[in-house]
């Protein structure tokens, strides 16, 4: 089967790899850039007062990554907690040293990996003035990316949130080449893989006009999956946000 995996580049290859040893042909087509954000001092603002959080949320690797390039601290401090929102996002805090008692994930056994699976996991240890960083990232417009549920649900607990963007999420440019392979990949059986609906908006305004009812594809959310629907997509297979149930998804489909 031909999969086509959207996630930003550095984010692909792993999956790329994996994917290629199961018998499947990949074809990488990034639908999101992540780049630097242009001022790092609120980032570095973050690292000086990290010790005042009772946690900190990382909504992605990426985050995990661009914070610690901004990293001013020795360690990480004790008292505070890292909340991620998947495997992948833990993983990439258990490389950056952050302690394993400290970081919080989404159960093994949760249907989804998202917000709503990490608040469980919270559970009522979150009380009235306590004070949670949210690390996210940002759209070319400069403003919050992504979606503001935990941060509700925090606030109506009587938690204190700020929020800082540690990368910026861009549309990218495709080559002519890559323009080609995509109407390619429409009609030809090939398998889309979305893990966000930010790619699939970049990827209707990269290939505006193009018809995508034969088009099959895997999303990692429900409102993805639904995104992918009314973008035209003729198939829309929700799947948990690891490797190994988007595996699962796209033998199921093929």
């Amino acid at each position: 089967m031909r999969v086509v995996l959207t996630r930003p580049a550095q984010d692909a290859v792993r999956w790329s790899t994996e994917l290629a040893r199961r018998g499947h042909e990949v074809l990488t087509l990034p639908l999101i850039e992540i780049a630097p954000v242009a001022d790092e001092r609120p980032l570095h603002d973050a690292w000086a007062a990290l010790p005042g959080y009772q946690a900190a949320m990382f909504v992605s690797a990426n985050a995990v990554v661009h914070f610690q390039s901004a990293r001013r601290a020795a360690s990480w401090p004790e008292g505070t907690q890292a909340w991620a929102t998947g495997p992948g996002t833990a993983a990439a805090l258990r490389d950056a040293q952050v302690p394993d008692e400290l970081v919080l994930q989404p159960a093994a056994e949760a249907g989804q990996l998202e917000s709503e699976a990490l608040s469980v996991r919270m559970g009522a240890q979150v009380r009235p003035g306590w004070r949670v960083l949210v690390v996210r990232g940002a759209g070319q417009d400069g403003a919050a990316a992504g979606r503001d549920w935990l941060v509700r649900q925090l606030q109506a607990a009587g938690a204190v949130v700020d929020q800082v963007a540690a990368y910026v999420r861009i549309r990218p440019r495709w080559t002519d080449a890559e323009l080609a392979r995509a109407r390619q990949a429409a009609g030809d059986g090939s398998v889309w893989v979305f893990s966000s609906s930010q790619a699939l908006a970049n990827l209707q305004a990269l290939v505006p006009g193009q018809a995508w009812s034969t088009a099959r594809a895997v999303a990692t959310h429900a409102r993805i999956a639904e995104a992918a629907r009314e973008a035209g997509f003729g198939v829309a297979r929700l799947a948990r946000g690891d490797l190994d149930a988007v595996a699962r998804a796209l033998e199921s489909i093929g």
